[in-house]
């Protein structure tokens, strides 16, 4: 016998934007966290995405979640139907979450606690195929959350920059040597620079990751396809911050010093890594489509013949 509970149209938005002020009263409004534990868990939340974290994108994830509720929102109002009590369970796993975490003082396991409460509320409340229709933009969350220590992770891609960046001036004509992570010019033009954790590019990879699981999400296409376009943000940004890198050193050796060190720098992700990146990510999602720009497209159309002979196909 399926575990099944019907719920009027009307009670159920009602029950929805009931459940929604009480998780903002819980996870909004209830200090126990951060200094002092004087802060709420979406509170710590919020103050984390800072350059230290290396998380500043943080703040596009509430924007990207809306927008994904958005592309979905037709199926998930046709989707809407009897609420089953399974939702209980992943309910009641998200309550236990969150009291551990205000009894440890671990708040992100208090805000990884959130998906579980909202998905259970809604496949109790909404049916297991809205669930699932809105698995992905709840859990989402959890990529908003900061890594701890994830600064151990700029050595290794310090020195993956570093190689590519000397490749890439090679390439054009830039002698370079380094020592560590100070990159030296051969015929000293230029003062040498140092590529720091700044410059490892772990701050890139975190946000292009963010954007390739949105876009893997939405992008319409079998399971192991997308996985590849969210995963191929790895290699993507490796790739783009040793072309930023490099364009530093090329810059610093064929065009202004000092803009090179200060302005380019500062400023060259913005203008060359995401642009970079973004459009190599275009070029997979529509080989993995199967996108052929130098084949044209043949449009097939169906004439239906009033005397009910068989259809003609015209190419």
């Amino acid at each position: 016998m399926e575990s099944t509970t019907t719920i009027h149209p009307a009670s159920r938005w009602f029950a929805l934007f009931g459940c929604a002020v009480v998780l903002l009263l819980f996870f909004l409004l209830i200090p126990g966290y951060g200094p002092d534990r004087a802060q709420s868990l979406l509170g710590v939340l919020y103050d984390s995405w800072n350059w230290e974290t290396r998380y500043e994108h943080g703040r596009f994830f509430p924007l990207i979640i809306i927008g994904l509720f958005a592309y979905q929102w037709k199926n998930i109002r046709s989707s809407l139907g009897k609420g089953e009590w399974q939702g209980i369970a992943l309910l009641g796993i998200g309550c236990l979450f969150y009291i551990l975490a205000y009894r440890v003082i671990q708040w992100r396991v208090g805000i990884g606690s959130l998906p579980f409460i909202i998905s259970g509320l809604i496949w109790y409340l909404c049916g297991r195929k809205t669930f699932l229709l809105t698995a992905f933009p709840v859990f989402y969350i959890w990529l908003s959350i900061p890594i701890p220590d994830i600064q151990q992770a700029t050595v290794p891609l310090q020195n993956i920059s570093i190689s590519i960046a000397k490749f890439l001036c090679d390439l054009c004509g830039v002698g370079t040597y380094s020592s560590g992570a100070t990159i030296f010019s051969t015929n000293k033009n230029w003062k040498p620079l140092e590529v720091d954790e700044l410059c490892s590019g772990i701050r890139s990879l975190m946000a292009l990751l963010m954007i390739s699981s949105a876009w893997a999400y939405s992008a319409r296409m079998s399971l192991w396809k997308r996985g590849l376009l969210l995963i191929s943000a790895i290699p993507l940004s490796i790739i783009g911050n040793g072309l930023r890198v490099a364009s530093i050193f090329v810059m610093a050796e064929y065009g202004n010093q000092e803009f090179a060190r200060k302005t380019w720098h500062d400023h060259s992700g913005l203008f060359l890594f995401y642009p970079i990146s973004l459009i190599l990510m275009m070029v997979l999602h529509a080989l993995l489509e199967g996108w052929r720009p130098w084949k044209k497209r043949t449009i097939k159309r169906t004439i239906v013949h009033a005397d009910h002979s068989l259809p003609t196909t015209v190419p």
